[in-house]
């Protein structure tokens, strides 16, 4: 694990980077952790100079620290190079968690990062995403101008949009440099089982599960076991235990799963993602699958290609993410690890990258080598 740094607001050197930038044409790989470099393009592990297309690296985390936090309001305020672990260990103190459980990558991974990945853990279908508890941020726009969209409460609507549009948009619209975020009390009771099944059976378990609202908030299938996370009051929590019944289960699994140290991630084989309905059928992929977010999250281990996995994501009503490095050593002719776009989404998106990054700095062809 990192130690994170003295508490810094670095944001005027931000600035500066952004607006040199601007001045020379040199576009921006921007960067905290650099613990979501497998995902997207043309992100190495090189020098400074050595991002995509002649790109500076833009590391955030010198800007870090936690700026406002009062546990009665649940809303947290940190600079984007804080990292998870120090956040996450801040809100433990005060019997508070972040409900989406961004993952901590051995405490590297930071919460500029956290948000522009949108990365959540097994809590995410039944407490929401990132993108849900994000209640306003700061960010560098391409013209060098620091602005704050939304605020610190959920009734602050001036600019939401805008904030929760960061999420996800792996900084390629912006420099995230502040985020305020609503967090939750962490559950009264907390019990983990593991039940020994059919997938198909699982399946159904869960899905009357969901229906009889028994409080579960995690739910991982693999290799004809069940592993179910419940949370809530004792009494409830004690009772549906009651009702699955099962043999415990560490807690401890949950975290390894969020971190991907689990033995089904050691694999060597390319990881995919394959994000689909709830009620998405069980179907045959062509590699070794995990279940997870009571399946509609598939990881799957493969060598099949991408036009293959891709092709079967979309069938089903999904999309499917590559979690794996590309081996195309140029990053402009890599493969997107992302479903293609269509035409109007693409069109949307370009419109959007013109609007808030007219230069063409921040991480370009990171997403997609359109923009």
């Amino acid at each position: 694990m990192r130690d994170d740094p003295i508490p810094l607001d670095d944001s005027q050197r931000l600035v500066d980077e952004v607006a040199r930038a601007i001045s020379t044409h040199t576009p921006l790989s921007v960067r905290g952790g650099n613990t979501k470099a497998l995902l997207g393009r043309g992100v190495p592990d090189g020098a400074p100079d050595g991002a995509p297309n002649g790109a500076r690296e833009l590391d955030t985390r010198s800007h870090s620290g936690i700026v406002r936090y009062e546990p009665t309001e649940l809303v947290i305020t940190a600079r984007c190079g804080t990292s998870v672990a120090a956040l996450s260990a801040a809100l433990d103190a005060a019997g508070q968690m972040l409900p989406c459980e961004p993952p901590e990558f051995d405490g590297r991974a930071t919460l500029g990062g956290a948000v522009a990945s949108g990365l959540s853990g097994p809590r995410r279908p039944w407490a929401g995403s990132v993108r849900d508890f994000v209640l306003g941020c700061r960010l560098i726009t391409g013209e060098a101008k620091h602005l704050r969209f939304g605020g610190e409460v959920m009734k602050n609507v001036a600019g939401y949009d805008m904030a929760r549009l960061a999420a996800g948009s792996y900084g390629c619209l912006g420099v995230m440099t502040e985020v305020s975020l609503k967090v939750l009390p962490k559950p009264r009771a907390t019990r983990s089982v593991v039940l020994e099944m059919s997938a198909d059976k699982a399946m159904t378990a869960l899905t009357n599960w969901r229906r009889g609202a028994l409080p579960v908030t995690g739910a991982c299938y693999e290799d004809g076991l069940l592993h179910v996370r419940l949370e809530g009051g004792e009494g409830s929590v004690e009772s549906a235990i009651g009702h699955i019944g099962g043999a415990d289960l560490d807690m401890a699994f949950w975290t390894d799963l969020r971190e991907h140290r689990l033995p089904f991630f050691a694999d060597a084989r390319p990881l995919w993602r394959l994000s689909l309905p709830v009620a998405a059928p069980l179907m045959a992929l062509p590699g070794d699958v995990m279940l997870d977010w009571g399946g509609a999250q598939r990881w799957l281990k493969s060598h099949a290609d991408v036009s293959s996995i891709q092709a079967i994501a979309a069938a089903a009503g999904g999309h499917a993410t590559r979690y794996s490095a590309d081996a195309t050593p140029d990053p402009r002719g890599a493969a997107s690890p992302f479903m293609p776009l269509t035409a109007p989404l693409l069109r949307l998106h370009r419109a959007l990258k013109a609007r808030l990054d007219p230069h063409g700095l921040f991480n370009p062809g990171r997403l997609y080598a359109d923009f």
